[in-house]
């Protein structure tokens, strides 16, 4: 299935990353807390998931309705602890187990936002010796060392294209939320408590600095795990 890009309508895999950037000079607190987390010890992090009726940087908008439904049903796999998801967007609808860097064990509403309580798989390796063996570890790697990740929804639907903005359909089926580097949903970072959402200041026209920063760390222990 195909994964539609930011201006395309109809029916593909829908996922909400790369369309905006977290300047590191409006955000020196939080970037400060989390690198002096303590990583021994299992992580749990919060973040804005998604928002309803918000035009994102990608140009589509969630309907209040369908994201509410998609959150209930999402509930069953938090139960069972499967809500699973992976350290960046793959170009596919499935949940690839080795890609797994986090889980999903609460969600609830704040207004527009859903929020979500998230915690991170580090192994023995990484909370002992700080060996990055998994994809948990190297999310843990990027945050210690500076890194703003954010969280973007994947999912499977159709959009509409209704007065210029691309309207998500009811056919629409939610997967996951990823880690990534720049989430199109506004202010969809991590963060230490869920107290501090609001302390996040974005821009689109910013320059990717962080970004450039997370893509080399990424590309470089993308090719060390796969050896």
């Amino acid at each position: 299935m195909k994964v539609l890009g930011p201006k395309e309508t109809g029916r593909g895999i829908l996922i909400e990353y790369d369309a905006g950037h977290v300047s590191p000079e409006d955000n020196k607190k939080i970037i400060s807390e989390m690198k002096n987390m303590d990583f021994s010890q299992d992580l749990v992090l919060y973040a804005v998931l998604q928002k309803y009726d918000t035009p994102n940087k990608n140009g589509r908008i969630y309907p209040e309705a369908i994201l509410k439904r998609e959150n209930e049903k999402y509930q069953t796999l938090i139960k069972k602890g499967g809500a699973l998801n992976e350290l960046n967007h793959p170009s596919s609808s499935l949940i690839d187990l080795d890609r797994v860097s986090h889980s999903i064990v609460e969600t609830w509403w704040d207004g527009r936002m859903l929020m979500g309580k998230i915690k991170l798989f580090t192994s023995p390796g990484w909370k002992k010796m700080g060996i990055v063996s998994t994809k948990g570890d190297q999310a843990a790697m990027l945050i210690m060392n500076g890194a703003v990740l954010g969280i973007s929804s994947r999912g499977v639907g159709s959009l509409k294209n209704v007065k210029g903005d691309n309207i998500v359909q009811e056919d629409f089926e939610l997967v996951c939320f990823d880690l990534v580097s720049s989430p199109s949903t506004p202010g969809a970072y991590i963060f230490s408590d869920p107290s501090e959402r609001d302390q996040y200041q974005e821009s689109i026209e910013e320059k990717p600095v962080v970004d450039d920063k997370i893509k080399r760390l990424m590309g470089k222990l993308d090719t060390f795990l796969s050896k």
